[in-house]
């Protein structure tokens, strides 16, 4: 059973803030029929949580999300899956691909392929000015309300593809899983170039865009992590461009992240400063939440990256300090307006910790125990918001837990 990880019991061993990807992590260095990212001693278990009640605790955000009367997972009657945003009444790119990713993680290729015939069916645009994208929001019976991409889907989709083909190996038509990740990307890098359509990713800078028409960006998007793996399965000849966008990512990322608060903007220029225009997103708010859980996962899946570890780290110290109910301006200062996705925010900051952990910031190994007890101590959400809240814990869980891995 697991105990409270008490500032006292939990006090690290010598090893504990080095590299512990390297000391603590299985790592196939050619990523295929292994699984890199799985940890022989979790975050969870330094903490004192035990192995049995870790896996009780992944078990059952499962059944949350998938089976139980809290659900945001349903079937139809041609026997596809989807993923409802339980706030919008619609399905998004970014839950069916985060559904997706969290399938393969559990093993769950039933699923898996239930959501992927639905995304395939309903959401792949095969003509006009997006062809090859997936359309970003369609309504429950797969007729699309939008004609654009939203590129976290794109990246997601293509992620958890190869991840389900290392695991699983490819089946045929659509479930030839790595052609289909192949051809996103392909697609990713290389729309526009026949003059129709314009790319996810800036080809000079190397930064995924917010949307293809655009020229900024959302730092949550930036997924260096993932940009590693495509750069070992990608299009050989594409290969090249994904290294260099998961350095050219950590690189941008560190200017996106405040250096007092750590915070980072929902939307950016591409040096880092708040993207300003009409949408109203230039404050720490939803999106911008996922930016210290990616940051902690690159970390654990690649190593330290000292200045990403110091902007995790002074994000969870400023959120120790501050009410973590209110919204603030990137540099601190509070904005009239209350979190809409508090249990989204406290996991994706929890998983920050695989990163803060590291940095010599003052306090930075007690602040991220206490933000992975304060994540241990937080139930999963119910009601109408639970969609987006719920998948980032989800995630927040895994990789704490050791068991967000890579096939």
């Amino acid at each position: 059973t697991g105990t409270s990880c008490r500032m006292m019991s939990c006090q690290p061993s010598p090893w504990y803030r080095g590299r512990w990807v390297a000391s603590m992590m299985r790592k196939d260095e050619t990523m295929g029929a292994g699984a890199m990212g799985h940890m022989e001693t979790s975050m969870f278990e330094q903490c004192g949580y035990g192995r049995e009640a870790i896996q009780a605790r992944l078990e059952r955000n499962w059944t949350e999300m998938f089976e139980g009367p809290d659900k945001i997972y349903w079937e139809n009657d041609e026997g596809l899956g989807y993923v409802m945003d339980t706030g919008n009444h619609d399905v998004r790119t970014e839950g069916m691909s985060y559904a997706m990713m969290i399938a393969v993680q559990y093993d769950r290729k039933d699923v898996f392929d239930k959501l992927w015939g639905w995304v395939m069916k309903y959401m792949f645009m095969t003509e006009g000015l997006h062809k090859g994208y997936f359309a970003w929001s369609v309504d429950l019976s797969g007729v699309p309300n939008a004609d654009g991409p939203a590129p976290d889907g794109e990246e997601y989709f293509a992620m958890a593809l190869f991840l389900a083909s290392g695991r699983w190996g490819d089946g045929e038509g659509v479930y030839e899983y790595s052609r289909h990740a192949r051809s996103i990307l392909h697609t990713c890098v290389h729309r526009g170039e026949d003059g129709e359509g314009y790319p996810m990713w800036n080809p000079e800078n190397h930064l995924i865009k917010f949307i293809p028409e655009t020229e900024w960006t959302d730092p949550s998007y930036h997924l260096p992590h993932f940009y590693e793996v495509f750069a070992q399965r990608a299009d050989e000849a594409d290969r090249p461009f994904w290294r260099e966008a998961a350095a050219a990512s950590r690189r941008y990322l560190v200017t996106a992240c405040h250096p007092e608060t750590g915070m980072n903007p929902e939307y950016s220029n591409y040096d880092g400063t708040p993207h300003v225009d009409e949408r109203d997103h230039w404050h720490f708010y939803s999106d911008a939440y996922r930016t210290a859980g990616n940051i902690g996962l690159d970390c654990l899946w690649n190593g330290v990256v000292p200045e990403l570890c110091d902007a995790n780290a002074r994000l969870q110290r400023f959120f120790l300090e501050h009410d973590r109910t209110c919204v603030y301006a990137v540099d601190g200062t509070p904005v009239d307006e209350t979190v809409l996705h508090p249990v989204g925010f406290i996991a994706a900051t929890a998983e920050g910790s695989l990163a803060a952990m590291h940095s010599q910031e003052p306090d930075a190994l007690d602040n991220a125990i206490r933000w992975v007890r304060l994540l241990w101590d937080t139930p999963i959400r119910t009601g109408m918001r639970r969609y987006y809240d719920n998948f980032l814990y989800a995630f927040a869980f895994l990789a704490l837990a050791g068991e967000y891995r890579v096939w």
